[in-house]
């Protein structure tokens, strides 16, 4: 009697600190986090299965709540899938939920919002327990100036702008719902508040290009340090050309925050 084996679909959600790993997507040279979770999976389940992310973050950016799947023919129930996973995941990688999904679900594709954040401290000396995670901008920004740019970018519109060079995205228009800059004086860090100058830029948009978000902070840090008028952002956004815009913001500052279906 043949025993057929039913190919399941597993769907993960995922923390990780990316200060150690050369992103997300699998590279020839460099530890990934798609390439650690490949090969974990690979361990409980004994399969090569390929792992499918939302979103390739670039190295040294994290994330909250990236969502992932993976096929396996196992019976390992998602609970237990969850618990051996994390048992056998470095500690800066973390599965935070596991369930079954149907098998025509892509992470990437049915995604319809997702949300990235990015933290700044604005201020010359910050506590020694932000470096990995915001960028320390010493220069005094000008806020308003950098909101007023901002909500240019709200609406459908054609990023190129903003998107990394070398992208081969062919279509570069995205919606973006949202874009908040807010001024937060304390940050909350294990049992202790955190005080220093933080400006945190929220992005939700149905969906990224490659820096979209760092490229898009960069520039409007440009504008808050009065290197570029507010003025100007509508005409860098209408030229589709990555060289008016400013510079790519270091990777450190920003988190892939949330993902909606």
């Amino acid at each position: 009697m043949v025993i057929l084996q039913i190919m399941r679909k597993i769907k993960l959600l995922i923390e990780y600190d990316g200060t150690a790993c050369q992103g997300w997507q699998i590279q020839k040279d460099g530890v990934t986090i798609q390439g650690i979770l490949e090969d974990r999976i690979r361990k409980i389940t004994g399969e090569h299965s390929r792992v499918t992310g939302a979103g390739r973050t670039d190295a040294g950016v994290h994330a909250l709540g990236q969502v992932a799947t993976f096929r396996t023919e196992g019976g390992l129930d998602p609970e237990t899938i969850k618990k051996a996973l994390n048992a056998v995941l470095p500690q800066d990688i973390r599965v935070l939920d596991a369930s079954e999904t149907g098998s025509s679900f892509n992470p990437k594709d049915d995604a319809v919002r997702k949300s990235y954040f990015y933290i700044i401290v604005n201020q010359r000396i910050s506590s020694a327990f932000l470096y990995r995670y915001s960028w320390i901008v010493q220069q005094q920004l000008e806020l308003n100036s950098m909101i007023e740019a901002s909500q240019v970018l709200i609406g459908r519109h054609d990023f190129s702008s903003f998107m990394g060079i070398g992208s081969s995205i062919k279509d570069p228009v995205r919606e973006i719902f949202s874009l908040n800059i807010d001024k937060l004086d304390e940050i909350d860090f294990m049992t202790a508040s955190l005080k220093s100058n933080f400006i945190r830029i929220r992005i939700e948009a149905n969906g990224f290009l490659r820096h979209m978000v760092r490229n898009i902070v960069g520039t409007l840090v440009e504008i808050g340090r009065g290197r570029v008028p507010a003025s100007r952002m509508k005409e860098i956004l209408a030229s589709c050309d990555r060289r008016l815009a400013g510079p790519t913001a270091p990777a450190q500052g920003l988190f892939l925050e949330r993902i909606e279906y």
